[in-house]
């Protein structure tokens, strides 16, 4: 549960943030009989994300166990690439992303009905596939389908409570901190995902190796207490670990991680441009537009 909670907290407020930049620009702008129009496509979006997470929840229940290990197998490794992207991603386009908006917001805005509805619905949809696919990722990860889905949707309602504070100048956080140590959270997460997704392939006998365990831990931390529980439902740890699913773990969370905090060494020191405003002596006229409403 910890682990769907982080992932939806930090992917809702990435949406979230993209909404409250988006509102508040259009507001100072003198645009605010457009706001409808950007509900309307965080409607769309949150629609369009829903209806994939019910398609990949309920689509492959007819299906034979291989085939749906080979499903499961196949779309963990691709919300790992996915989650992946998104980090780096975030870490080197968080200065520009407030003035990439706006821009495609001058475009559409005085444009066709549907070019404002359009905008929103991309930037905040592209979130909500990513987060429905590695939610579903992590659910079929932890063997668990009510928890997964509770931590989700209390870390997307603390996200759109953080949203509100912020929209409202209320709260001041330091939001480079925030995504840089939830980026750190979500690799590690992503690389149990990963490990996860390789013993569904080897299940479909797509891959070798099921039989080759490298630890087989069940005794020391019995899956069925507390810890064995938490461990599983925070960094997807299985007691009975093959050779591959070892490998593979460390193979992806080291150097990820390595080049993730190069990553943000290197980047801008200055918190995320979208919200800076939250700090606020250090605001840039960018970020201060996120609290003008």
């Amino acid at each position: 549960m910890t682990a769907n909670f982080l992932i939806g907290l930090r992917e809702g407020l990435e949406a979230t943030l993209v909404v409250v930049l988006l509102m508040a620009y259009l507001v100072k702008t003198g645009r605010r009989s457009l706001l409808p129009r950007l509900w309307a496509g965080v409607g769309l979006a949150v629609a369009v994300s829903v209806a994939f997470g019910a398609l990949l929840t309920f689509g492959p229940k007819g299906l034979t166990f291989e085939a749906q290990e080979a499903i499961g197998g196949g779309l963990s490794i691709l919300a790992v690439a996915l989650v992946t992207w998104m980090v780096f991603w975030m870490a080197r386009t968080a200065r520009s992303l407030g003035g990439e908006l706006k821009a495609k917001v001058d475009k559409m805005a005085d444009g066709t009905v549907w070019g404002l509805v359009l905008v929103a619905a991309l930037a905040v949809g592209r979130e909500g596939l990513e987060t429905a696919l590695f939610l579903w990722a992590a659910a079929q990860a932890s063997g668990e389908s009510t928890q997964p889905l509770l931590g989700a949707l209390l870390g997307l309602a603390v996200a759109a409570g953080l949203g509100y504070l912020l929209h409202r100048g209320v709260l001041k956080v330091n939001l480079s901190r925030f995504f840089t140590w939830t980026g750190v959270g979500l690799i590690v997460i992503a690389a149990g995902v990963l490990a996860y997704g390789l013993h569904d392939l080897q299940e479909a006998r797509i891959l070798p190796g099921l039989d080759s365990l490298a630890f087989n831990v069940s005794a020391a931390i019995p899956p069925s207490s507390w810890y064995g529980t938490l461990l599983k439902g925070t960094i997807n740890l299985s007691p009975e670990t093959t050779w591959l699913q070892a490998g593979a773990w460390l193979l992806y969370v080291i150097p990820v991680l390595v080049f993730y905090i190069r990553a943000n060494r290197s980047g801008p020191s200055k918190p995320h441009g979208n919200t800076a405003a939250v700090q606020g002596k250090d605001a840039t006229p960018d970020s201060r537009a996120a609290t003008a409403a």
